[in-house]
Formats: structure tokens, C-alpha cells, sequence
């Protein structure tokens, strides 16, 4: 068990505020608030503190925020990380430390050279130092936090067999047993990618990242479980559509959309009925949830 950085709890007197609305779609994953729509902080807390670190982690947890989100990835040798972009450039000094080697794939660098690289100086000089974790280090430090994970498997087309892979690592730390399995979902861009997570392991919960059209839902029902899209793409019909079909399991399908930053916002999209708000401001939008309860 890592000691957490000092500069974990940079942020969390930041953002207080907000509104909720209950809807009668609640689902029962154990909602960050009291209330039933679920707050995700989104690749962390990554609003303050940088994104896919385990400082990003443990912002959360000093938020008070169950959910976190994070994005899987593999090295050149075969090992899975956190981190979003495909390329290292947005968010380490990987240009300084290793400046020949343009244009710095994930899949290019081992883990080994990967975990010379600073990936916290980037959001500010207090987490200077902060590592990318690889998969394992980030469910440790979840499972110490007793928090929830939202994994997406970012890309999956570049890594092939990467579903099995994750599978084999969630099973390895103790996260596909029973208990474990209540505070995980898995979902990716890729239907092909959740298809196969459900082929694989069907009792893991799953969702679709995007906006599939209303006639289409039946098909991702079949190995979905939520359908999560981008709350720009949705109105109140659409998510009333998705939550009138069954999903993969037998119950209706669920809503957890991104990325809501405002409490105006969120107000709005939970009046549409999801189950779900994936934010970089966990705390603004569970307040803001909260206080139009």
C-alpha cells in the first residue's frame, strides 16, 4: 500500500455547489451521494490533480467521491497503464527524457523506460514526480480507497487480445470475485471490445461508450448493460429509449454520460433520467445534485 502524495489533496476545498433530481431509473451500484445518480470522477479527480494518477485517485477519495474512471492501455512488452492519449506527449515530459523517439506511441516504450517519466508536473509543480501507474498499482490503490471502477479500454483495436488480458489482471487482484464485481464496470468506444469482455466474462458488468441509434439498442443490449454517451448527444426521449430495454443481464439498460462540469448541467442531464454523471469536478456535481434534491 503506497503512502499518497501530499499534493492528493490539492483541490478538495475546491467546488462546492449544485442541484439533483431523483428519478424513478435509479439503479442500485451504490450512488456516490445519497440520492440515485451516480457521480464518476472522471480519469480521477482530474480537475485537481492530474488525470489517470493515483493522486488523481486519492483526490477523489478526499472529495468523498465512491466512482472513478480510468483508461487502460498496453506497453512495447506487454504490460497495461492508466493513461488516456495513445501518445505520452500531452501529458508526461516523455519529449525531454527520450527526445529521439517522435512520436512517442504508448506501444512504443516499454514499462520500464515509461515509468522514468513524469506525469504530474504537466498539471502543476506540486505533483511533480507523480508516476504513470500501471493497472495494477491503480486497483490497489482503488481497492485501499474502498472505491468503485469505471475502466475503459481505450483503443483496444491497437491491442489486440487486451480484454482478455485486463480480464486476467482484474481476476489476479481479487476484482471478478463477488464482491469485487459489484464495484466494477468495464466499457470501451469499441462494441467489438465489450462484446468480448462479455463473451469472456459474462457475469462482468459492461457499457457501450457512445450514442447508438434507438433501433439499434436490442443489439447492444446483448452484451451491454449501459449504453454511456456524450451528454451533448442526448435529450430526455433518448434516454427514456435506452432505459426501456434489457440489457445483457435483465435489467434495463443504463445512462452514465460525459462529461458534466457544471451544476446547472448535471442538473439537467439527471432530469433526463440517467443513472450516471461522469465529471472532472466530482464535487461540484454531487453538491449541485444534492441541492436540487
Amino acid at each position: 500500500m503506497q503512502i499518497r502524495p501530499a499534493a492528493a489533496l490539492t483541490g478538495a476545498l475546491i467546488g462546492m455547489s449544485a442541484l439533483f433530481l431523483p428519478t424513478a431509473t435509479a439503479q442500485a451500484t451504490g450512488p456516490t451521494t445519497h440520492h440515485h445518480t451516480v457521480t464518476v470522477a472522471h480519469r480521477g479527480a482530474s480537475a485537481y490533480a492530474p488525470e489517470n494518477t493515483l493522486a488523481a485517485v486519492d483526490a477523489a477519495d478526499d472529495l468523498g467521491i465512491d466512482w472513478v474512471e480510468n483508461d487502460v492501455q498496453r506497453t512495447r512488452d506487454g504490460e497495461l497503464i492508466v493513461m488516456h492519449d495513445t501518445t505520452l506527449t500531452r501529458t508526461t515530459d516523455v519529449e525531454q527524457v527520450f527526445p529521439d523517439r517522435a512520436p512517442w506511441k504508448i506501444s512504443d516504450f516499454t514499462l520500464d523506460e515509461i515509468e522514468k517519466l513524469d506525469a504530474g508536473s504537466w498539471f502543476g509543480p506540486e505533483f511533480q514526480g507523480e508516476g504513470v501507474p500501471t493497472l495494477e498499482e491503480y486497483m490497489d490503490r482503488v481497492s485501499d480507497n474502498h472505491q468503485k471502477l469505471l475502466l475503459e479500454l481505450k483503443a483496444p483495436e491497437l491491442y489486440p487480445g487486451i480484454e482478455r488480458q485486463t480480464l486476467r489482471e482484474l481476476r489476479r487482484e481479487g476484482w471478478l470475485d463477488h464482491r469485487h464485481k459489484r464495484r466494477l464496470i468495464v466499457q470501451s468506444f469499441s462494441a467489438d471490445s465489450v462484446r468480448a469482455v462479455h463473451r469472456l466474462r459474462p457475469d462482468v458488468k459492461t457499457g457501450f461508450l457512445g450514442t447508438p441509434a434507438v433501433a439499434d439498442l436490442p443489439e447492444y443490449a446483448e452484451f451491454s448493460d449501459q449504453i454511456n454517451p456524450s451528454y451533448t448527444t442526448i435529450d430526455a426521449g433518448y434516454v427514456s429509449a435506452v432505459r426501456s430495454v434489457d440489457g445483457a443481464h435483465g435489467k434495463p439498460l443504463e445512462v452514465y454520460t460525459w462529461t458534466v462540469n457544471d451544476g446547472p448541467t448535471a442538473v439537467s442531464v439527471a432530469a433526463m433520467g440517467v443513472n450516471g454523471i461522469i465529471t472532472n469536478k466530482p464535487d461540484v456535481i454531487r453538491d449541485a445534485l444534492d441541492d436540487a434534491s
